[in-house]
Parts: C-alpha cells; sequence; structure tokens
C-alpha cells in the first residue's frame, strides 16, 4: 500500500491541474499529505484483513463499517460530494458511482489473494458497496488484477495485454499523448486508463510516479493508482517508505503494520490452517520485543484475534514441564522481559509458575516453538476455544512460546480479544 499512500502525497500539492505538467517538481513539500485516497487506502485494507476468509455479504458489511469509521475520523480529508452523503446516512447504499474512488482504494485487493480470478472477485465487493457501476467496478479490478500480475513477475507488456483484453482500456496512447489536452476528471474511465500508462512508461517507482504527476488532472488519485501498481512491480525505495510512514499517524501506521505481515506471509495461511499461519503471531511478537510499544502490543492481540477467527491451533503440552528441565542442557528461560532460572520457576502439567506466584497456561505458536523443551505428549486446540477456557480459569492467563520469546497474554487482554472478536462478528 505504500504506492498507493505515496502517489496520494505527492500528487495531492497538483491536484486540479495546480502542477505545470512537468516531471520536475519536488517529491514533498509542506502540501505533502494524506487525503481521502488514503483514508479510504487504510479503511478498505482494515476491513479485508478483518473479514477476508468471510462470506461475501459479510466482507462487504465489514467494508462499509470499516469505510463510515475511518471516513467519520477523518471527515476533511476531501471527499466527493456523494460519498461525503454516503459516509453520513443513515442506511447507505451504493449510488451508482462511476467516479475514480473504487480504483484508488482497492490496492490491499491486489496483495491479499492468491489467485488472479480471487483477486478481481475481491476487487469487485470493494467498489459494489458505493461504486456499483460498471465502470466503477471495471476500474477497481483493472487496478488490482494489475497490482497482482506486478507482484507474480508477469512483464509489462503482459499487463498490458491482460488489461486491455479484459477491461477495453485504450493503452495505445503515450504520456505525451495524453498530457497536453488532460485535464481534472474524477471518473473511472478518464483515470484509470492514464494511471496504468503512466505504470507502464516509468522505468522506476520514483519514474513512475513523476510521470503520473506530470499528467496533471486529479492527479493525487491518479498517481495513487500509478503507485500502487508500481510498488507491486518494482518495489519501494526505503527513503519513500520511511517518508510515508513519517507523514501518517499512528492508527494508520498501525493497519499499514498488520498489512505488512499478513503481505508477507499471508498467502501461506488459509481458513482451515491450524499451524503454519501463527507466523503472524510469531512475527507480531518480534516486533513487540524490538519495541514494546502500545501499538505492537495492540500488534501481537490483532494477530491472536486474526488466527483464532482462521481456525488456527495452539500447541499444549499435556506432561509436567519440569521434565522438560530434567532432559534438556538448559538452566534459564526468558519470560517476557525477565530471565528466570530453573529455581525459580516450577511447572505443573501443562502450566507454569513464575516467581512471583502467579499461574500461567502454556501454550505454543508450533511444532518448532514446542521443540525447544522437551519432545512429549501434546495435544491441539483452538486458539478462540483456548482463549475463552481461559478466560474463566483461575490462571493469570496464557504464556506464549515460553522456550523462546514468550509473550504473557493476561486474562485481561484475552478479555479485550474476545470483545474485539464479538463485536467484529455482530457487524
Amino acid at each position: 500500500m505504500y504506492g498507493a499512500l505515496l502517489g496520494d502525497m505527492i500528487g495531492a500539492p497538483y491536484e486540479f491541474d495546480r502542477g505545470d505538467k512537468s516531471k520536475e517538481f519536488p517529491l514533498f513539500c509542506k502540501y505533502s499529505h494524506f487525503t481521502d485516497d488514503s483514508v479510504m487506502t487504510i479503511a478498505v485494507a482494515e476491513a479485508l484483513l478483518d473479514f477476508r476468509f468471510r462470506e461475501d455479504e459479510d466482507i462487504k458489511a465489514g467494508l462499509v463499517e470499516s469505510m463510515r469509521k475511518w471516513g467519520k475520523k477523518y471527515p476533511n480529508a476531501g471527499y466527493g460530494r456523494k460519498f461525503y452523503h454516503w459516509l453520513h446516512a443513515r442506511h447507505p447504499e451504493p449510488c451508482g458511482s462511476y467516479g475514480n474512488g473504487s480504483a484508488m482504494r482497492v490496492s490491499s485487493a491486489g496483495w491479499l489473494f492468491d489467485t488472479l480470478a480471487e483477486t478481481r472477485h475481491m476487487a469487485r465487493l470493494t467498489a459494489e458497496v458505493t461504486h456499483n457501476h460498471p465502470e466503477g467496478i471495471k476500474g477497481a479490478e483493472a487496478t488490482a488484477s494489475a497490482i497482482f500480475l506486478a507482484r507474480t513477475g508477469h512483464g509489462k507488456d503482459e499487463i498490458r495485454d491482460y488489461i486491455v483484453r479484459e477491461f477495453g482500456y485504450d493503452l495505445s496512447r503515450t504520456c505525451d499523448q495524453i498530457r497536453p489536452g488532460y485535464y481534472h476528471n474524477e471518473s473511472c474511465q478518464k483515470t484509470v486508463p492514464e494511471a496504468i500508462t503512466a505504470f507502464l512508461e516509468g522505468t522506476d517507482f520514483e519514474d513512475v510516479i513523476r510521470t503520473a504527476v506530470s499528467l496533471g488532472g486529479d492527479c493525487d488519485t491518479l498517481t495513487c493508482i500509478a503507485g500502487s501498481i508500481a510498488e507491486a512491480f518494482y518495489g519501494v525505495p526505503a527513503i519513500l517508505a520511511a517518508e510515508c510512514k513519517s507523514r501518517l499517524p499512528e492508527d494508520m501506521l498501525y493497519i499499514l503494520g498488520r498489512f505488512d505481515i499478513a503481505r508477507e506471509h499471508g498467502h501461506d495461511v488459509i481458513p482451515d490452517d491450524t499451524l503454519t499461519g501463527n507466523v503472524l503471531i510469531e512475527d507480531a511478537i518480534v516486533r513487540y520485543y524490538e519495541a514494546s510499544t502500545q501499538q505492537n502490543l495492540i500488534g501481537v492481540l490483532d494477530a491472536i484475534l486474526q488466527r483464532s477467527r482462521a481456525g488456527g491451533h495452539f500447541l499444549i503440552p499435556v506432561i509436567p514441564p519440569q521434565a522438560m528441565f530434567d532432559m534438556i542442557d538448559i538452566e534459564h528461560v526468558k519470560i517476557g522481559d525477565t530471565v528466570t532460572s530453573q529455581e525459580e520457576m516450577h511447572f505443573k502439567l501443562h502450566h507454569i509458575q513464575t516467581k512471583d506466584g502467579k499461574m500461567w497456561l502454556a501454550a505454543f505458536t508450533s511444532d518448532e516453538e514446542y521443540r525447544r523443551g522437551e519432545a512429549a505428549s501434546i495435544i491441539d486446540n483452538f486458539i478462540g476455544s483456548m482463549l475463552e477456557s481461559c478466560a474463566d480459569m483461575s490462571d493469570e492467563g496464557i504464556i506464549i512460546n515460553p522456550w523462546g520469546r514468550s509473550f504473557l497474554l493476561t486474562k485481561d487482554l484475552i478479555k479485550l480479544i474476545i470483545q474485539v472478536d464479538k463485536e467484529g462478528s455482530a457487524q
């Protein structure tokens, strides 16, 4: 999503033909800030992260809820008149729009799914909740398709041929031919083909951004679309990714962090997967170890919630863990930020008593984490069921991966995860 967000920020100062249609301009200035394009890109990403394993109607309900939540949170981001009314309607309904908003917010759909067919289907869902005109849907599908093809190793000729064949866009013009007569137009028909052309002509990520801005018109949205495809093809230079993050508030950075984890590992996670997808939890714990911020703590809780929703399991030891000390050469175990010796800790069945006298239920995210200790009998259980059970037990909570980078999941945190899950299910 960095490409979409950067395109929005860099293009914003030149929207409404305020630039000179040149590729020579400062990438960032005091007016380089996110607009409604970024807000809705974040909103769609959150909804897909939360609901991508559910039925279509649940996904669409999640999209509506997320978009309205973020839109009201950032009410002055520059929404179009129709969309602004949709955000505040008592009963929001699709408005038949063919505006380019459906294409500028869809980038996460291009990354989170394993097949082109699924990518197009999800892109369609993200459009239909507001932009249910055929051109609005086409713009979203074309953009997400280009992202998918770019990130899966297809060349520019292949991408061009697919877009022309499937969506009928005219990609025969050059940017030099488009630029002189191009003006501000907020339709998909007059934005998506130009954005894709800018991507096709660009020589690297930055050049795509500069080329898109040079066309003028609705160039924050045009550059948002072009940048989202360019990221999938070229990647984003680290310095530009850092610049992007520096211009986003913490709540958006949190969704961006979730997306980064899902993008890296999400294609190996399927709804009935039990353990493989728990790498999401492990990665989130690593981030928390690197910086024990509230944002990273929320990241761990969110990873646990997502794995619970996806049917993930924890492994639970069912022998006295004292035997683990007896059978392996280990003198200390790190629990949270405390290094605890064998004498300071004793184990009962699958519980651990820390030196402060609190009892914790032991759980492991993977066989590899479990085998850091004794190879003994284990059971596996749904994460959701385990959370529900532990919430009513006398234990302090769950200690995740006690032999490695462990995490103390207190009962208060467990209840918070359960509450968020129930609220999400009720949407």
